[in-house]
């Protein structure tokens, strides 16, 4: 960098480059028989380097691909003084650096598509040692940039050099548009709803808490947008989601990140069955538009997102695969039935969470392809609508796939007198231990005293949806930028295992 700048020659220059086509762009729509793409300014990265004497090859790469380029000392440099290229290119610049390159696509004489330099610029010098990743002629790869580790706390650099991972990006917001434009043809509006709230609820977790200096109060950020979404059904908007920024202060594993992307989707006069074809209907465009296929490749199984699903009771599902019939049981004949089970719990759990814990441990697992898991226990879902023929259970589906849940829903309860009674419930294993437990939202059960049609919602997870739909295992290869330990924490333990 410094003799870079002895030499006259700034290392980061002013930004505006009059880029006019991309690697990509040249390499599909070059046609030598007409003669195009023969004023080329491009720009990119030196990702490897081959230096012959007054002629030298390189590849360059951008963000939509890369591309050789030839540079001969006399082209790029026409007068006498041959420091660009004998002093700057050959010596100065390194694999990593960010240059500008203008000059005309051709064929090498071994065939290959090619930029001719004209005129070379240095745009960024790199002053850290890029990993030089390389692939044999068997697609060996060596060198390689693998240590999750270092991947997801360098995203930057994972990015630069594992091109496939952009891929994965890319897959993700066509995810997101293919969502956005299945709910704006249905008629749903996309909202907005604050992340800071006094109350945390539509969801039982535990919250992260701050402090409002200037009320002097504390805040909560979200852990659901579902109370928010619901108050704008009882304001009149036939319809409304939201891609919501969501927060859980909880572990973190393969399958959770303490701060993921929800959707949320709310339709007046809809139920939940309506909204099991809804969701069926959806994933299949998903597939289609990612992957050109209703059929995606997860965990070395074939999962097939056409529909119908699978749909079972979760009473049921517990009688077929536990062995169980826990429909009716109180809290002492659950935690007996948990113990001959062998299904751990806490003396904070109350009966929504225990048959929970007996789902979890037998049940999830067997639900490879979509499944729709309906009809929980009124003590499993506060915020859900009583079912319509027994009142001991509620209209509420989770969509399973891989044994994962991927989606929630209801039908929603819009009683406000039962809404009241079931947050009051949630106070009491609040109070008992349980800090997962929902608050009490009085303003929310005001709202429902104005009147809320009968509505369906559905929330999915954009982070787990991503991963199935693009094949990755964990959370954190969907995730630009992962909650990590602290580097200091990680050296820490690696130092104590030593």
């Amino acid at each position: 960098m410094n003799k870079l700048r002895e030499l006259g020659i700034e290392p980061y220059p002013a930004p505006l480059y009059p880029v006019n086509t991309t690697a990509a762009q040249i390499l599909d729509g070059y046609k030598p028989e007409e003669g195009n793409f023969q004023d080329v300014c491009i720009a990119g990265r030196i990702m490897s380097r081959r230096i012959m004497g007054a002629a030298s090859f390189m590849e360059l790469q951008d963000e939509s691909g890369r591309i050789q380029v030839y540079v001969k000392r006399d082209e790029i440099c026409p007068g006498e003084d041959k420091t660009m290229y004998n002093t700057v290119f050959k010596k100065l610049l390194d694999i990593g650096d960010i240059i500008g390159i203008k000059g005309f696509a051709f064929i090498t004489q071994t065939g290959q598509l090619s930029v001719h330099a004209k005129e070379l610029t240095v745009l960024s010098k790199s002053l850290k040692v890029l990993p030089i990743v390389k692939t044999d002629a068997d697609g060996t790869v060596h060198d390689g940039f693998s240590d999750p580790e270092l991947r997801y706390r360098q995203r930057y650099v994972d990015l630069i050099v594992n091109p496939q991972v952009k891929d994965v990006f890319i897959k993700r917001a066509k995810i997101v548009q293919t969502m956005r434009d299945y709910f704006n043809a249905a008629g749903c509006l996309e909202v907005e709803t604050p992340i800071l709230q006094a109350i945390p609820g539509g969801a039982t977790a535990r919250p992260f808490i701050t402090h409002h200096n200037a009320l002097d109060i504390p805040l909560y950020m979200r852990i659901a947008n579902e109370l928010y979404l619901k108050r704008l059904i009882v304001g009149g908007f036939s319809g409304v989601y939201e891609f919501a920024k969501d927060f859980r202060n909880e572990g973190m594993d393969k399958t959770h990140n303490p701060e993921f992307t929800c959707m949320e989707i709310y339709v007046a006069y809809k139920d939940y069955l309506w909204m099991m074809e809804f969701v069926e209907k959806m994933l299949e465009k998903i597939a289609v538009a990612v992957n050109g296929t209703t059929k995606v490749m997860i965990a070395g199984n074939e999962v097939e997102f056409k529909a119908p699903y699978r749909r079972i009771a979760i009473l049921d599902a517990i009688k077929e695969y536990a062995g169980v019939d826990v429909a009716g049981m109180d809290v002492d004949q659950l935690r007996e039935t948990c113990k001959k089970l062998n299904v751990e719990f806490t003396p904070s759990m109350g009966v929504g969470k225990l048959i929970d814990a007996i789902f979890g441990e037998y049940c999830e697992k067997n639900f490879v392809q979509p499944t729709f898991v309906i009809d929980y226990p009124v003590e499993m879902s506060p915020l859900t609508k009583r079912h319509r023929s027994n009142p001991a259970l509620t209209e509420r589906f989770e969509l399973f796939v891989c044994g994962k849940e991927l989606a929630n829903a209801y039908s929603e309860l819009n009683d406000p007198v039962d809404q009241l009674e079931r947050f009051e419930e949630q106070a009491k294993l609040k109070a008992g231990g349980d800090d997962e437990a929902m608050f009490i939202d009085y303003d929310f059960v005001r709202a429902l005293e104005y009147g809320m049609p009968p509505t369906s919602g559905l929330g999915m997870g954009i982070d787990r949806l991503t991963m199935f739909m693009t094949g990755q295992t964990t959370i954190q290869d969907v995730l630009f930028f992962p909650q990590m330990r602290p580097e200091k924490m990680v050296r820490k333990e690696e130092e104590a295992s030593e």
